[in-house]
């Protein structure tokens, strides 16, 4: 999801290039949702060693590339560039890929001090200077988007097949991680979830994706008393993109689902650890700067397995700033 902006700046300055983007194949439906991506590549073997990219080169050659622009250097993407003969191979200058591009980007991202679409975007600038192309078009929020029914009507959709009132505010919570960032503790979210406040009246849409059921349903029985229900995601990733745009606030830790809510330019609240690899700063969401919010323990800590934060004190801005 990160790499949204840079699709955008790249096509918006360049509309006469064909752009492919190369993924896995658990995200080739948002590939496809994106309006600036020409064609969807599947890497046949995304975690695979260095020793199989002469299977990834095979698919680079028959696209006959021009370029190829690596947002973020992997050792077996450069060699295989190299292999197939791509005759612009560019990335940023990190790590042992390096040797098999020609051109390179200085950016040292381990010291995590923009936020990581900020680092990719600074790619295709570079890009854009080397072809000598003005850059006139800076792309803003919304960065996702779907055309087939508005958000307004989505929303009443959502609340009926739901028996929501269509006044009620829907306050998303997504308790699961993925792995990617350490996160709040399932009693955190709970008494996050009692503390909101809205205007009109809420209902808390527990979402869950694969694997993340069980952790809704246990956060679930902690919220008897308060209006909410379980949203699980199982028609897909676009279907539940679409979803998540009828939220009026979307709370989480730094995950996937939540880069979707920022994509989608849907407030968001965010909890973060506060290690420089996954600092706020680092994973900044793509909404627009007034649809944020962000929450850190106070002290940086490479071991912290449970975030130290007041939920109650975050509950209450999420409260102030999104549901009156």
């Amino acid at each position: 999801m990160l790499a949204y902006p840079s699709f955008a700046l790249l096509k918006e300055n360049m509309p006469d290039t064909i752009l492919v983007a190369l993924v896995p194949q658990y995200t080739k439906e948002m590939a496809e949702t994106c309006p600036w991506i020409d064609e969807v590549l599947i890497d046949p073997a995304p975690e695979a060693k260095w020793y199989s990219a002469p299977i990834l080169a095979v698919l680079f050659r028959k696209e006959k590339f021009d370029a190829v622009i690596t947002l973020y250097s992997r050792t077996r993407v450069g060699l295989a560039a190299f292999f197939a003969r791509i005759p612009y191979r560019l990335a940023p200058a990190t790590k042992f890929a390096l040797v098999f591009y020609n051109r390179r980007l200085m950016q040292r991202r381990s010291r995590s001090e923009k936020p990581e679409y900020v680092y990719n975007e600074d790619v295709i600038r570079y890009f854009l200077g080397e072809q000598n192309i003005p850059i006139q078009k800076n792309p803003k929020p919304p960065f996702l988007h779907f055309e087939d029914q508005n958000i307004k009507e989505r929303k009443i959709r959502f609340c009926e097949s739901n028996h929501i009132g269509p006044k009620q505010a829907l306050v998303f919570i997504h308790s699961g991680s993925g792995g990617s960032a350490n996160n709040l503790s399932i009693k955190q979210y709970a008494r996050l979830a009692r503390t909101i406040k809205s205007e009109k009246g809420h209902v808390i849409v527990l979402t869950a994706g694969p694997g993340e059921l069980g952790t809704a349903k246990t956060l679930s029985n902690q919220l008897n008393d308060i209006p909410h229900l379980i949203f699980e995601s199982t028609e897909g990733l676009q279907n539940f993109a679409k979803q998540i745009q009828c939220a009026n606030v979307f709370i989480s830790g730094s995950t996937g689902p939540l880069h979707i809510a920022g994509a989608l330019d849907v407030p968001t609240a965010a909890f973060y650890p506060r290690r420089r690899s996954a600092t706020a700063l680092r994973w900044l969401t793509l909404n627009s700067p007034e649809k944020r919010l962000s929450f850190s323990p106070d002290e940086m800590d490479q071991r912290e397995e449970i975030l130290d934060i007041d939920v109650e004190k975050a509950a209450h801005l999420i409260s102030e700033k999104f549901l009156f």
